[in-house]
């Protein structure tokens, strides 16, 4: 890939190329239909035990790729590929045998359980659906993940309205964990949780990832979180790449100026880590009607006239990938 020197150059676990989701919605009675371009061309690569963090504002089509990397939904073109095998337009029974490759993990641990099965029924659903494993062992392999995620065996035999956010988080890792993925996509993993309670979930993200040499798709709004999990980061603005590359790198000195908002609006206690804040004006547009040429710039304080009218394609600059005509000028 072009982006080589941005990230870690190890063999490729998932890779995604000029990947687009549309959605043909209707405008209201006799008013036609309208595109909405959820996704809009998104490369990037990921390996075994790293992970990837994907940023921006709500509506910038975070989830919209999540849904994509699941299989949940039929990518509209371009390349997804996972192990080397191309799923983005994939038969039935392709993706059927990859699914059990890549698990999510959701936001919201007390909806991503069912009240009505135990623990047990939970984390045996499926072992029983991908392995051909009797029921003990399927029962010993629940045990063997339940105690990974610092849950008790007894645990097991219980419902989620017994357990706190915290621990339905653990479970919801474990059903993740117990297939031995090779690709993990976590929603906002931690953001319905207690602040006390995020790290512990985080450390064992980490922990679970250096076990079973998981690569990780690590959705969030928090870029705190962020910056202590993510090996590479991609920042998204209305369905495209705005900046992509190594984590230390974008930290270290974000390009592309809504890299730069958005870093800088991140709360820091020492004195010495905080940044000049940088304001951006107006609200995230609809993706129903995107502005012409490059979508940021209505709201960027650099943007000119060729900002307007010619929409900047992701090129190399300073070891990561940056959409920006200007970028030069603004970090001379």
């Amino acid at each position: 890939m072009a982006n080589a020197n941005a990230v870690t150059a190890q063999p490729e676990l998932l890779l995604a190329k000029d990947l687009t989701r549309y959605y043909e919605v209707s405008r209201g009675f006799l008013k036609g239909h309208a595109m909405v371009k959820a996704l809009n061309g998104v490369s990037f690569s990921l390996s075994a035990k790293k992970t990837l963090a994907v940023v921006g504002e709500s509506g910038c089509g975070k989830s919209t790729l999540a849904r994509q990397l699941t299989m949940i939904e039929p990518a509209t073109s371009g390349v997804l590929s996972i192990d080397g095998v191309n799923v983005a337009q994939a038969d039935a029974a392709t993706v059927k045998a990859m699914r059990a490759k890549v698990q999510m993990v959701f936001q919201n641990p007390y909806a991503s359980l069912n009240p009505r099965k135990t623990i047990a029924a939970t984390l045996d659903e499926p072992l029983y659906i991908n392995t051909s494993l009797s029921s003990a062992e399927r029962m010993e392999k629940i045990k063997a993940i339940v105690a990974k995620v610092g849950l008790r065996p007894e645990h097991i035999h219980r419902y989620p309205h017994m357990f706190s956010g915290g621990q339905r988080q653990r479970i919801a890792i474990a059903r993740a964990m117990i297939l031995n993925p090779r690709i993990l996509v976590a929603d906002e993993p931690v953001s319905a949780l207690d602040v006390s309670i995020q790290a512990q979930i985080l450390n064992l993200f980490m922990d679970l990832q250096d076990e079973f040499e998981t690569g990780y798709v690590f959705i969030s709004h928090n870029l705190s979180v962020v910056e202590h999990v993510a090996d590479d980061l991609l920042v998204m603005y209305l369905g495209a790449t705005v900046e992509y590359g190594a984590k230390t790198t974008i930290f270290g000195k974000p390009l592309h100026p809504y890299t730069k908002a958005l870093i800088s609006a991140t709360p820091a206690i020492r004195e010495e880590d905080r940044r000049i804040q940088i304001k951006i004006t107006g609200e995230l547009p609809s993706p129903l009607n995107p502005p012409s040429g490059c979508t940021f710039h209505k709201r960027c304080p650099f943007a000119t006239d060729r900002c307007k009218q010619e929409v900047p394609q992701l090129r190399e600059i300073d070891s990561r990938m940056v959409a920006c005509h200007h970028v030069e000028e603004i970090n001379a």
